[in-house]
C-alpha cells in the first residue's frame, strides 16, 4: 500500500510539474512576442545575437552538409545503379536534402551548438543575478535578453538549413559527377525538372521555420527556468539538447504527414 501511495504521489507531482512548466513556457513565449517590438527598436541586439547564434554556426553546418552530400552521393549511386537509374542521382540528392535532411539535421546541429549556448548563457545570467539586477534597474529581461535571442534563432536557422542543403548538393555533385562519373548534364537537368519550388523547397523552408521556433523557445525556457546553480545550469543544458531533438523529430513527422501525403 505504501509503495502504491508513493507511485501515485510521484505521478501526481510529475503531472503538476509538467503542467506548471507548460504554462510557464507559454507565458514566456507570449511575453517574448509582446516585447519583440522593443527588441527590434534596438536592432543591434538582434544583430549581435545573429552573429553569435548564426554566423558562428556556419562552419559546423557547412562542413556537415558537405559530408552528408558525400554520403548521399555514394549511397544513392550504389542503390540506383542496381536499377539502372544512376542518372537520377541528382534528384535523389536534392529531394533528400531539401525535404528532410536539410531542415532536420540543421535543427539537430543548431540545438547542439547554439541551443546549448543560449541555455548556458541565460542560466549563468540567472545564477549570477544579472536578470534580477536588470529588473531592479527597470529593464525588462525578456525584452533585453530573451526576445533578441529568439528572433536571432528564428531568422538564422532557415538560412543555415539552406546553406546545409546547398553544400549537400555540392557534395553529391563531387562524389557522383567528379569522382564516380555520372553525366553532369543529367545530374543537373533532372534535378531542375523534378524539384518543385512550392512542393519541395517552400515546404522545407516552412519546416526550418517551425524547427527554429521550437528549438529556440525550448533553449530560452530551459535557461530562464534553470536553477541558479552550476548543477542546475548543467541539467538545463542537457534538457535543451534532449527535448529539442525529440521535438524536432516529432514535428518532422507531423509536418511530413501534412505536406507530402495526399
Amino acid at each position: 500500500m505504501n509503495a502504491l501511495t508513493g507511485v501515485l504521489r510521484y505521478l501526481g507531482n510529475y503531472a503538476i510539474s509538467s503542467v506548471w512548466r507548460l504554462g510557464y513556457g507559454a507565458r514566456l513565449f507570449l511575453l517574448t512576442l509582446l516585447y519583440s517590438g522593443e527588441s527590434f527598436k534596438r536592432f543591434q541586439l538582434v544583430l549581435k545575437e545573429l552573429y553569435s547564434i548564426g554566423v558562428l554556426s556556419l562552419v559546423i553546418i557547412m562542413v556537415s552538409g558537405l559530408f552528408v552530400g558525400f554520403v548521399l552521393g555514394l549511397q544513392g549511386y550504389n542503390t540506383l545503379e542496381k536499377y539502372g537509374s544512376e542518372q537520377a542521382l541528382g534528384i535523389l540528392v536534392a529531394l533528400s536534402l531539401v525535404r528532410e535532411l536539410g531542415p532536420v539535421v540543421t535543427a539537430l546541429l543548431f540545438a547542439g551548438r547554439a541551443g546549448t549556448a543560449i541555455t548556458a548563457e541565460i542560466g549563468l545570467m540567472k545564477a549570477t543575478e544579472q536578470l534580477s539586477a536588470m529588473e531592479m534597474m527597470a529593464v525588462e529581461p525578456v525584452a533585453r535578453v530573451v526576445a533578441p535571442r529568439f528572433w536571432a534563432g528564428v531568422i538564422s536557422m532557415p538560412l543555415l538549413a539552406a546553406l546545409f542543403s546547398t553544400m549537400g548538393v555540392f557534395g553529391g555533385y563531387i562524389v557522383g559527377v567528379v569522382l564516380i562519373g555520372v553525366d553532369e548534364g543529367s545530374f543537373w537537368s533532372q534535378m531542375q525538372s523534378s524539384v518543385d519550388f512550392h512542393e519541395d523547397i517552400l515546404n522545407g523552408v516552412i519546416k526550418s521555420f517551425v524547427f527554429a521556433v521550437a528549438v529556440t523557445a525550448i533553449a530560452l525556457l530551459e535557461g530562464y527556468d534553470s536553477k541558479p546553480t552550476a548543477e542546475g545550469v548543467s541539467r538545463a543544458t542537457t534538457r535543451t539538447v534532449v527535448t529539442s531533438s525529440l521535438m524536432v523529430l516529432f514535428l518532422d513527422f507531423i509536418l511530413t504527414s501534412l505536406m507530402f501525403t495526399s
